[in-house]
């Protein structure tokens, strides 16, 4: 039997901080003008300076100097793009969970009869708005913890409660179905309770600025030549692509890497496919 349902959406504003800190594209090209900036800086420091400050012993000593910023900055760089994919795959395999949980918890309200086809009909809706608050078309429109969506899932509780087992093995069906339901609550707040909890912005403007530290140093010392400048140009476009990806990772959702939405999707389309309780025997 079809179940039609229309989900209205109003377009929302993203709750993750302000539109500039999560669009990472600008936060990129942000970063690549204060790493260049840097380079800048450092050739016309160069061209001011006097020429006993640009001796061999003076090189040496800048380049003993930014070899520790360096360092220090890759091992960073390195450990807080880790941190975002560990971030990201979570995120992922939660989602992967709930669409597990989902599919379990239809499943179980099948077996236990037709009185459950209320229930299974408004888990479908669950489904439905889930998906598209984490999935929408309009990747602004993201919502981890819309209460709408949250209310079809108390309901679906109210109507589990609801239901009268007239045997041991109803029973026992109606009480993982009653778990199920509440991992999945679970899940829905693990998804909402991790928004916003990413790298400091702080802690990314020091970053910069050691990489604008650092790319200062490699102006002052320089050749004038478009060799120089292209080269320049293109590791300050690799650190700035690293930045931005570890900051794209930390989202998980609404960005330019996504977490698939397949789990999700699947999902209803098989509590689609099941067929009703209203024809059992």
């Amino acid at each position: 039997m079809a179940r039609p349902l229309i989900v209205t959406r109003k377009p929302v504003a993203s709750a993750e901080g302000t539109p500039i800190m999560n669009n990472t594209l600008i936060i990129g090209f942000i970063v690549l003008a204060t790493v260049l900036a840097g380079a800048f800086a450092g050739v016309k420091v160069r061209d001011r300076l006097p020429k006993h400050h640009l001796t061999d012993e003076t090189k040496n000593l800048v380049s003993v100097s930014t070899a520790v910023v360096a360092t220090v900055s890759a091992l960073v760089l390195g450990l807080l793009i880790s941190n975002a994919n560990t971030s990201f795959t979570r995120l992922g395999g939660q989602v992967t969970a709930l669409s597990a949980e989902i599919l379990r918890l239809d499943h179980m309200l099948r077996r236990y009869g037709a009185d459950a086809e209320p229930a299974r009909n408004k888990l479908l809706q669950y489904a439905e708005h889930k998906a598209a608050d984490l999935f929408p078309d309009d990747p602004a429109d993201v919502r981890l913890s819309n209460p709408s969506t949250y209310e079809l899932l108390q309901r679906l509780e109210d109507m589990l409660l609801t239901l009268k087992p007239a045997n041991p093995r109803d029973q026992w069906w109606l009480a993982q179905a009653m778990t199920l339901a509440a991992k999945i609550g679970d899940t829905r707040w693990l998804l909402a309770q991790q928004t916003g909890q990413g790298t400091p912005k702080a802690f990314v403007a020091l970053l910069v600025f050691w990489l604008a530290l650092l790319f200062a140093s490699f102006g002052l010392f320089a050749p004038p030549n478009l060799t120089s400048a292209v080269t320049l140009t293109l590791c300050a476009l690799a650190v700035a692509g690293a930045v931005a990806m570890f900051l794209e990772l930390e989202r998980g959702f609404g960005g330019l890497v996504r977490i698939s939405p397949e789990p999700m999707r699947q999902a209803v389309k098989t509590l689609e496919a099941e067929p009703s309780n209203q024809n059992a025997p």
